[in-house]
């Protein structure tokens, strides 16, 4: 076992997924099952990098072939373990492919030691054609692959979540409920898988989570970034859309408050976002040093806000923004993508959260639109490109309004704190990641605390 950990610690760190790639893991195996599969050996492996803090686990599906018989991308091969034996990134290969629909769509259980996994079909869909699966490109924290029947049956998205973590993955529990529910506004729910794994945390008993997901695949549509990135560059008014936008939003909240609990706002559920607030942005600070010249400014916007009222508390999508909505022809928009934000702890994505929260998040993607076309196309007039933003953004606002009985002008104080948290944790993002980007939230944020600070 030791050559496989050493096998995959070479090989992780050049995949997007890994979230630490300015290091080498420090891989210990938590667990491992096999799929069902002829001539080869579908394993997958849960491996934790214990030289992250906090400790992140992995899910790593692997086909094992005989070396002489492979004749896969050089691209997908993570190595070879052993002489004679190949390891084949299990998502790119038919054999783990297969498999794993075979049991999201059927169910049953696999296992491995201490370790048992079990499909749960919550589908309505004629799976009975058969799919061959590629793998979608450009993702970062997940793998996704497409089913595709030769019969022009309805395709099949199933995510692969390679960072696991304890309890039911949100992504699931809330796209399931809201297409069970007749949501016309997320792709119906295929199915799922759910692991039982010892409990590294503890070093004895066991945890539970989600493995994989999948849903209703909609080809052929774009989303929503693309749809208003077009837009915006070419000048087409995108008020009318924004609008509608803002309507499918506000009747998703409208939908998970009647199928999850809501509550009122207690003093510890505002210091336990204030508190989330005051850590981001020491984060911040510390990374990006334009931040702190503005930090009592930043922090008056935060104090207005504790003082304001604040509405019942509610599931939300939790990472909302123009790249997580579809636009198909006749459903309208389709949000995608219930997992939250990826930096927030899994325990907070769960809870329930102001839906202005959601709000901001798109309120603030409309400004990364503009941003985007400030540093692409620096010919468009910046007046132009500011008023095709102000416009999407009442367009965005009314339609929710409309829709949720919310006066966003009576939460204008809570609204511009969320959003300023956002370009406070975009900011960290863009550091990190995409440096020359990172004058987008910094405007944002001036913006923000001088539109405040005026009243």
């Amino acid at each position: 076992m030791d050559s496989t950990l050493a096998c995959l610690a070479a090989w992780m760190p050049r995949q997007r997924w890994y979230a630490a790639k300015a290091r080498l893991p420090s891989l210990r195996l938590a667990a491992w099952w096999d799929l069902p599969a002829e001539d080869c050996t579908v394993r997958t492996f849960l491996v934790a990098d214990e030289g992250a803090l906090p400790v992140v686990l992995y899910q790593v599906p692997v086909v094992a072939r005989a070396t002489s018989s492979v004749d896969a991308n050089p691209d997908h091969i993570i190595g070879s373990p052993e002489p004679g034996t190949t390891f084949i990134d299990g998502p790119f290969d038919p054999a783990y492919s297969t498999a794993l629909l075979a049991l999201i769509s059927n169910g049953g259980r696999a296992g491995g030691p201490g370790t048992v996994v079990t499909g749960h079909p919550s589908h309505q869909l004629d799976l009975s054609s058969t799919r061959s699966a590629t793998v979608l490109a450009g993702e970062q924290s997940n793998t996704s692959l497409i089913y595709r029947a030769d019969d022009g049956s309805t395709p099949i998205i199933a995510k692969v979540f390679r960072q696991l973590h304890p309890g039911l993955n949100p992504d699931i529990e809330l796209t399931t409920a809201l297409a069970a529910a007749g949501s016309p506004h997320v792709p119906p729910a295929v199915g799922s898988v759910e692991g039982e794994w010892p409990d590294g945390a503890t070093s004895h008993g066991t945890t539970r989570g989600s493995l994989a997901f999948a849903q209703e695949f909609l080809p052929g549509v774009e989303d929503a970034w693309r749809v208003a990135l077009r837009a915006a560059a070419s000048g087409e008014d995108f008020a009318d859309r924004a609008h509608a936008l803002g309507e499918a939003t506000a009747n998703v909240h409208v939908s998970l408050a009647q199928l999850f609990p809501t509550h009122d706002p207690q003093t510890a559920d505002r210091e336990a976002t204030a508190a989330t607030w005051r850590r981001r942005l020491a984060i911040a600070m510390a990374e990006v040093p334009a931040i702190a010249e503005r930090k009592h400014a930043i922090e008056e916007v935060y104090e207005r806000a504790w003082d304001a009222s604040w509405p019942p508390l509610q599931r939300i999508h939790g990472d909302y923004h123009l790249g997580q909505v579809l636009h198909d022809p006749v459903r309208g928009w389709v949000l995608l993508d219930f997992e939250g934000e990826p930096l927030r702890p899994m325990a907070e994505r769960t809870q329930p959260d102001l839906a202005l929260r959601d709000v901001a998040g798109m309120l603030r993607s409309f400004d990364y639109v503009a941003g985007s076309i400030r540093l692409d196309h620096p010919d468009r007039s910046p007046e132009a490109v500011a008023e095709w933003v102000r416009a999407a953004r009442q367009g965005f606002e009314e339609g929710y309004a409309g829709v949720s009985g919310v006066d966003l002008a009576e939460q204008r104080d809570l609204l511009s704190a969320l959003e300023l948290d956002k370009a406070v944790y975009e900011a960290i993002y863009e550091s990190r990641n995409r440096p020359t980007w990172v004058t987008i939230p910094l405007r944002a944020i001036a913006r923000l605390v001088e539109r405040s600070a005026v009243g």
